[in-house]
């Protein structure tokens, strides 16, 4: 079985009844309920709370945590100053996020400041205050609390009876006899040539991860419900379900682009996966990376102890017949079709079935069945 990252699976969750009166709370978000969650589930393991400053300095400066273990993104709480007045280093408090009756303590191992420029540029790789990402950490609070998490109540979910933690998952890889998983993120529908990528890697894997992202995306992404809905609709029709586990990832994007495609790949590594695909553009936005640059990435990671499969542009071939890649399509672009994102937009936002040789039609149909499948 895959070695969780960090060589243990974390544990921070222990189910208990905690009575909170006269207790100070501090009220988070859905983006930080999230995150206690994966700490205290593992999925970022080997992390066991919210990232200190020397933590937080490692990763922005070597893509790694003080101990030298591979990080590229931070996991951080962010306070509003006011929300922690009276509490010191060393104090205990409660997170709760009211909505989904999430509760959980914090031991504050450290109290600090960072300039939050500074960490965009060292993550996203630019200042553009247009950058989702870059605009995400320009709006955080001044003060960041970092320290052991406990988690006593999980959230009340959405989309629940698919959402599976790395202790399901390694179970159920367990139980099938799969050695070699490979794992797929995605944040939209899939399309012919998401298909070819799953089916190719699977042609020589034990087992298939579908791990779409339910969290907080950008404007005009697709909806969770319509990704979910699209990809059973896949699974049923075209796909050995024996071979193929469809599970939700609760955090959020943040189109960090070849530094959240290693983050991609740590997580699916403490779920039990042993190779992950790394498409064209991972997790990019715009013109903010370059299209490989979440490839050459990896190479910076020897250590990083989960595979990465890299896949370059694939497109539908007329003369060939079928989905196919540079490398092996010997026509030009007169012949090919390419898996153009926004387009297959326009044709869905115009009531349309995209041609099958982009979408199946039971994925179109799926998606379809929604009056508006964007986030507006």
């Amino acid at each position: 079985m895959q070695e969780p990252h960090g060589g243990a699976l974390v544990n921070r969750f222990y189910p208990k009844e905690i009575d909170l009166e006269d207790a100070n709370v501090i009220n988070v978000n859905q983006e930080i309920a999230d995150d206690i969650e994966n700490i205290a589930h593992g999925v970022f393991s080997p992390l066991e709370g919210f990232m200190c400053y020397n933590d937080l300095e490692s990763v922005m400066d070597r893509m790694r945590l003080e101990n030298d273990i591979p990080w590229t993104i931070p996991i951080i709480l962010d306070v509003d100053p006011k929300t922690i007045e009276g509490l010191r280093e060393g104090d205990t408090t409660f997170l709760m996020h009211g909505k989904s009756s999430l509760l959980a303590s914090i031991e504050i191992e450290e109290i600090f400041s960072v300039d939050r420029k500074r960490l965009a540029e060292k993550i996203f790789g630019t200042k553009d205050p247009s950058h989702p990402g870059v605009k995400m950490v320009l709006g955080l609070n001044d003060r960041f609390v970092g320290g052991k998490i406990t988690l006593f109540r999980e959230a009340k979910r959405e989309f629940g009876k698919l959402l599976l933690w790395p202790k399901e998952t390694r179970s159920i890889f367990k139980e099938r006899g799969w050695k070699e998983i490979v794992a797929f993120q995605t944040r939209n529908p899939p399309h012919m040539g998401h298909e070819y990528v799953q089916k190719v890697a699977l042609t020589l894997m034990d087992g298939l991860f579908i791990n779409p992202i339910v969290g907080k995306k950008r404007k005009g992404d697709f909806r969770n419900e319509v990704v979910l809905a699209s990809y059973e609709a896949l699974i049923k029709n075209y796909y050995p379900k024996e071979r193929v586990i469809l599970s939700i990832l609760c955090t959020s994007m943040k189109y960090a682009g070849p530094r959240e495609a290693v983050h991609h790949a740590i997580m699916r590594k403490n779920f039990g996966c042993t190779h992950f695909i790394v498409g064209r553009d991972h997790a990019g936005i715009g013109n903010f990376y370059k299209p490989y640059d979440a490839h050459k990435i990896f190479a910076n990671f020897p250590d990083l102890g989960i595979n990465p499969v890299f896949f370059r542009s694939f497109f539908y071939c007329k003369k060939c017949r079928g989905v196919v890649n540079e490398k092996v399509c010997p026509h030009g672009e007169e012949d090919r079709i390419n898996f153009s994102g926004t387009k297959i937009r326009s044709i869905l936002k115009q009531g349309k079935v995209p041609p099958p040789e982009v979408m199946r039609p039971e994925v179109a149909q799926a998606i379809l069945k929604f009056s508006n499948p964007f986030i507006e």
